[in-house]
């Protein structure tokens, strides 16, 4: 590798590792939206029921030691750092510390494999926010493009994917429906990005991947008042139909929308859907997310070695190819709504 860099930071979305944690994260994620506090509470209960932990920090330190193990093994020196939008370590924090190392120049990983205002153009927003906080001495931070249609995302939920088909009953396994799901957006701002198209070239590569002729995209975790139009069909309501129509006795749904087993994934799928699935009569595999699985690991470095080589194989599959590296001027451009939203999380 060559030395045009000499750091990348991990950037994520963060979340609370104990009860006491759970109310100051949810006020900071909340700070100047507006959001009704009894709404904030009801959030609040859901990592409650869960001992007041999000996995996604957890997560996130092993994959940075998976990732750390991957750069040692193939020559690099670049040193890794980690920052988070909403909780400790937070970004901004972190970049003081870069450039109190001496770190002039970074790339940066976003745990977000897509392209749209909140997993995209918004982490961008954050990385300029905490290097004006730093001020002068902060370091340069390329972002690493989205990684939706690259190989390393799209072959472990294939694996993912098939294994969770496995379990079903080899006799019903043909009629299970294949379900891919991923996190709801207001659609004023899916007008302004790229996000349901890339969804759906990954929903149909994971669905050629193990044989499966049809496919349906549903979506989850939304929030915002109900009068604010966002994606749909939401996969709750999807469930039900399948259900109570007795359309289908098992589903599968592959969470191609979150790298990792956090809060929306272990919550919103594992326990609120699977609970629909109960009430339905409807046998719910989950598929595993990618996580650490040593070929989006891999696809880590392959994004870093793009950005350091003259001439990079910049894989994709599909027919959108990859993502440009530096991203439009007004890319993704979008103005939240803020009353009434409840957190991502």
């Amino acid at each position: 590798m060559a030395n045009d860099y000499d750091a990348l930071v991990l950037v994520s979305f963060g979340g609370p590792e104990r009860a006491d944690d759970v109310i100051p994260f949810l006020e900071n994620v909340l700070r100047g939206k507006n959001v009704p506090r009894p709404r904030m509470l009801e959030v609040a209960e859901h990592y409650y029921e869960l001992g007041g932990v999000s996995p996604i920090n957890a997560q996130n330190r092993a994959l940075i030691a998976a990732l750390i193990h991957e750069l040692n093994a193939h020559g690099s020196e670049l040193a890794v750092y980690w920052g988070n939008r909403n909780w400790h370590p937070k970004l901004a924090d972190t970049v003081q510390q870069m450039a109190d190392d001496g770190i002039r120049r970074s790339l940066a990983f976003v745990t977000s494999a897509y392209s749209s205002y909140s997993s995209c153009r918004q982490y961008l927003e954050d990385i300029e926010k905490a290097r004006q906080q730093v001020g002068s001495s902060a370091p340069a931070i390329d972002k690493l493009r989205p990684f939706y249609n690259h190989p390393g995302f799209i072959e472990p939920m294939v694996e993912g994917a098939e294994a969770a088909l496995q379990e079903i009953p080899e006799e019903r396994r043909e009629g299970a429906e294949l379900l891919m799901a991923a996190h709801s957006i207001p659609l004023a701002m899916s007008e302004t990005c790229d996000y349901v198209k890339q969804l759906r070239e990954v929903s149909q590569l994971v669905a050629e991947g193990v044989g499966a002729p049809q496919w349906q995209l549903v979506y989850q975790s939304r929030s915002g008042p109900p009068s604010q139009p966002w994606l749909e069909p939401d996969i709750c309501d999807v469930l039900r139909e399948l259900g109570e129509s007795k359309q289908a006795t098992d589903v599968v749904v592959v969470p191609i929308g979150f790298v990792s087993d956090h809060m929306e994934v272990v919550y919103d799928l594992d326990t609120e859907a699977q609970e629909v699935c109960a009430q339905v009569g409807l046998n719910m595999v989950r598929a595993a997310t990618v996580g650490t699985h040593p070929r989006f690991v891999r696809m880590i470095r392959e994004l870093i070695e793009e950005r350091l080589t003259e001439n990079p194989n910049r894989l994709a599959l599909g027919t959108h190819g990859p993502s440009p590296d530096v991203c439009p001027a007004d890319c993704c451009r979008y103005t939240p709504s803020r009353p009434g939203q409840r957190p991502s999380q």
